[in-house]
């Protein structure tokens, strides 16, 4: 019998932790962390209950199988927006804007709230997180270096600034969930566009926008002198 057992070739893996994990993501990102079930991720992948359980042992070895893969791929999501982009600042804008791709509406958004309290209040998914969290605040500050090397924001406090980045991007999301007025994509890049204005570059005004200027200036003058 143990010569049997040793013997047997394992059944191959048709579909990888990769898929079943991003399958996850989307199926919690509809339901929500405490409604989903292993079998509407099965279904969604093709896979039995059982083999999900095989695999990760259990509905919550799933999910911090998942945010365990979210940590791990922060590096190399950071090298691929910069890579898509011959600005920093603009691939800051769209890392920073990352995680509105995988919110639709405000009852998804609430659903990747409930997740974040497992993350709070679950010793194991804190300390992914917080790993996690620390990995993108470094990677922003990396591109805001870069941006500032290529003129494009002035010398600044970037680890400072860095923090405020996510802190608005996180912040935003929010708040687009509350008010509701465009895309979650267009209002989180608008309040990060707010932030990064300041350290812009001043832009050399032209000679013909000094005229315009000063004539402006004459007519409001005289404007207000006929009153």
């Amino acid at each position: 019998m143990v010569y049997y057992l040793s013997s047997m070739t394992p059944r191959p893996r048709t579909i990888d932790d990769a898929a079943i994990l991003e399958a996850a993501g989307r199926i919690i990102s509809r339901h929500g962390p405490a409604k989903f079930t292993l079998a509407d991720i099965g279904a969604e992948v093709g896979l039995s209950a059982a083999a999900l359980v095989r695999r990760f042992g259990s509905k919550r070895g799933l999910m911090l199988a998942l945010a365990r893969s979210a940590r791990d791929s922060v590096d190399a999501c950071f090298d691929l927006v910069r890579a898509s982009h011959t600005s920093p600042l603009a691939a800051l804008l769209a890392a920073a804007t990352e995680m509105t791709r995988y919110v639709s509406s405000p009852e998804e958004m609430s659903n990747h709230l409930a997740f974040l309290q497992t993350d709070l209040s679950d010793p194991d998914f804190y300390a992914v997180m917080l790993e996690n969290s620390r990995r993108i605040v470094d990677g922003y500050r990396r591109l805001l270096d870069e941006a500032v090397a290529a003129r494009e924001l002035v010398p600044c406090d970037t680890p400072r600034l860095a923090r405020a980045v996510d802190a608005v991007a996180g912040g935003s999301l929010i708040g687009w969930a509350v008010h509701r007025k465009g895309t979650a994509e267009s209002y989180v890049r608008y309040d990060l566009e707010t932030l990064l204005e300041p350290y812009r570059p001043a832009k050399a005004e032209s000679p013909a926008s000094r005229r315009s200027s000063r004539a402006g200036s004459t007519r409001e003058a005289r404007r207000r002198s006929s009153r």
